[in-house]
Formats: C-alpha cells, structure tokens, sequence
C-alpha cells in the first residue's frame, strides 16, 4: 500500500506532503512527495490512537461477557471511530471472570486488542465509584502469584496501593505488568511512596481518588507533584471539568494523555445491567441508579476534539496524546505510537476540523 499525506503525525514531529510505502502490514518508507494515481491520498494523519481503558463495544461489555465475541466487537467498533489499539478493561468482579478474559485475551488474534486492562478488585472502597462493593478485596499472596502468572495477557492493572505491602508491590512491578493506582483513597505520602517503588500512572486523573487540598495533597496532589507519572484523562467535560483539565496540562505537559472509559462505543447501548451494576445513557455519559458516572460515552477522537476546543491544547499534542503517549505509559513505543520504519502501517486518519477519524491499515 502506499499512502500520501498532506499532514502527518509522526508522534514526534509534524511533516508535510509525506509518501509512506507499506508491505505486509509494515511501514517500509517515508518520504517527501506528492501523490500520483497509485497512492490513497489523506488529509491527516497519526499513528492508530491507543485507548488502553474502554469497557465495551457497540453491543458487549467486557466484564459482563469476557470472551472474544466481546473482544471483536470492542475492537471494530472502536476502529470505525478512529482508535486502532485497545486494551479491553474488565472491572471489580470475581476471580473467575478475570480469568475468563485472560483466556479470551490470549485466544484473540490480531494485533489492534493489545491486551486486557484489569481495574480491580483490589481497590479502596470508599473510592469505588460505581465499581460493585461485594466484589472488592484485600489481595491475598495467591492472587499475586496468579496475576503475576498472566502477565502475557494482563497489559495494565488499576489498584489502590494502600492495600499493598511493599513486598506485593514489589511482586507485581517486577512482573513487567504496568500498575496504575487508581480507585484509591491513598493519602498524599503514601501515593509518593507508590510512585517512588515504580508504579508510573494512574487510572484517570482526578476521578475516583483521594482530592487535592491544601493540607493534605491527596493522590491528585502526588500525581501533579510527581514528574515521571503518567496521568490518563477522560476528556468529556463531565468526569472533569475543563479548568480542571488545563490545570492538569500546564502541570502534568507531555505526561497527561487521554483515555475513553467509553461504557459502550459510539452511544449505541442506552442502559445494561450486570450483577447489580446498572448504568443509563444520561446527557453523553453513563450514570447508575445512584446518580454516580459509570462510564464515558466519548471516543478518543472526541476527547482530541475536546483537548483542542476547550483545553486549548495544540493539535498536534492533542495527536501525541492519544498515540505515542499512553503507548510510552505502557511500554509499548517499541511496537506502536509512531508513524516510522518498521512500525505498523495501521493509521489514524482525520480532517483538520478533527470531526472524523477513522482507522486504515
């Protein structure tokens, strides 16, 4: 395949009018140019988005039915709204069901579904957001040493590090399993600690952890005093508000990044039970019975258009933070989030106006 752009995201710097050759799913040139009748000519484009924290498709939810129908259709339909890679994230839910998407995780075959994101069970509580309490617990020595076991499939963990012994921490950050804190009620010392023993991002920025305040900093205030941490950031104006947001840009620079947390892609599902977790489409989000969010309804694209038009986050940071940035927070910029030789030739392609995306590959 070959491809012209008129812009191109590299994930590190912009260029214009940029021909790129691909052979077997791989990028094997670039080069400046223009396009002739054998190119698929583009406006923009960006290395395929990541969204490492998305909960369901347009049809499944991935801790409700952890197999690989679900998997295929969080995959596609997140394709068709410009996100190339995934990490299906499987909520606060038995060991068993964790253990049904692991399965499904290493039985999927293509490469847009990196891995699984498990958020849970071993969280705060009082931090649980609309995580279902019965399933909350304290981790146990086996429940390392099990995790520990998948971390072929297991790409992210959210936990709350206060539940941890310095000795689990260290277990599962020698594991290589990026660790996230998140649904946490860590105070502020205890966050540094974490960050200090190697946990590197969190979950999603100010949402379901302990606040800032001017006597005790909280977990906000640890990620936002913490340099090298990563902080994922749900874009839609609801799960934080946008003065919020572009105090965490001026402070966090090239270490916020944007997630989804979509419930469902592209508002197809307007309420789902699982379990006692029941969920509604209300003004562009996901609520429970309890008026607590339960999920965002945006997708990457969205929350780049977002970044742009009211954060006021320049275009090509708002690119970086959807590609090559969670792609570092993970470690995988050696697979993906680059636009260069040898990476895939599978793109996120969008207009200047930033109103579609789409994946091509």
């Amino acid at each position: 395949m070959k491809l012209f752009a008129t812009t191109m995201y590299t994930g590190t710097t912009v260029l214009k009018n940029q021909l790129i050759n691909t052979q077997d799913g791989k990028i094997v040139s670039i080069t400046s140019g223009e396009a002739d009748a054998d190119c698929h000519s583009v406006d923009c484009i960006a290395p395929g988005f990541v969204d490492i924290h998305i909960n369901g498709g347009r049809q499944f939810h991935f801790t409700q039915k952890p197999d690989l129908e679900t998997i295929e259709d969080i995959s596609t339909s997140s394709a068709l709204l410009g996100t190339a890679y995934t990490l299906p994230t499987l909520i606060t839910s038995p060991l068993e069901n964790m253990m049904k998407g692991v399965e499904a995780i290493k039985n999927y075959s293509q490469s847009s579904v990196l891995g699984m994101h498990v958020e849970g069970p071993y969280i705060s509580p009082e931090k649980r957001g609309a995580h279902l309490l019965r399933y909350i617990r304290k981790p146990s020595d086996a429940d390392i040493e099990q995790i520990v076991l998948c971390s072929d499939a297991i790409r992210l963990l959210t936990i709350a590090p206060e539940l941890f012994s310095k000795s689990q921490l260290r277990t599962l950050i020698e594991s290589g399993i990026p660790i996230a804190a998140g649904h946490s009620n860590a105070n502020y010392l205890v966050a540094k600690q974490a960050f200090d023993q190697g946990i590197k991002l969190v979950t999603h920025l100010y949402n379901a952890m302990s606040p800032f305040t001017h006597r005790e900093p909280g977990l906000v205030g640890a990620v936002l005093d913490s340099p090298h941490v990563y902080a994922p950031i749900i874009l839609d104006g609801l799960h934080c508000d946008y003065a919020a947001a572009r105090i965490a840009w001026a402070t966090k620079g090239d270490k916020l990044f944007l997630i989804s947390d979509a419930l469902f892609v592209d508002r197809k599902v307007k309420s789902f039970q699982w379990n006692g977790f029941d969920s509604a489409l209300k003004n562009n989000a996901y609520y429970n019975s309890e008026g607590n969010l339960s999920g965002a309804a945006i997708s990457l694209g969205d929350a780049v258009r977002n970044a742009v038009a009211y954060v006021g986050i320049p275009v090509q940071d708002a690119i970086e933070m959807a590609s090559i940035r969670p792609a570092i927070a993970v470690g995988m910029e050696d697979r993906i989030g680059k636009i260069e030789p040898g990476y895939p030739a599978r793109f996120t392609t969008f207009d200047r106006d930033l109103n579609v995306f789409k994946v091509i590959s």
